[in-house]
């Protein structure tokens, strides 16, 4: 395989370069939508975790369990 590949001219090369950056492109831009929903409803979530509301329900079930 390394000789069929040390055999094409530069251009050929150049292009195939230029077609795999592409693909690597289309791929991220596909998988990167999904990255960044799962990000978002990660931080949310934190954000959530802590509200003064969440933390006081959570104190409360803490209290309840110790007395």
């Amino acid at each position: 395989m390394k000789h069929a590949v040390e055999n094409l001219p530069d251009s050929i090369k150049h292009l195939l370069d230029v077609l795999s950056f592409t693909a690597l492109l289309g791929g991220l831009i596909s998988v990167l939508p999904h990255i960044s929903m799962l990000l978002t409803v990660i931080w949310m979530a934190i954000r959530i975790y802590e509200t003064d509301t969440v933390q006081k329900l959570l104190r409360r079930d803490e209290e309840e369990g110790e007395a």
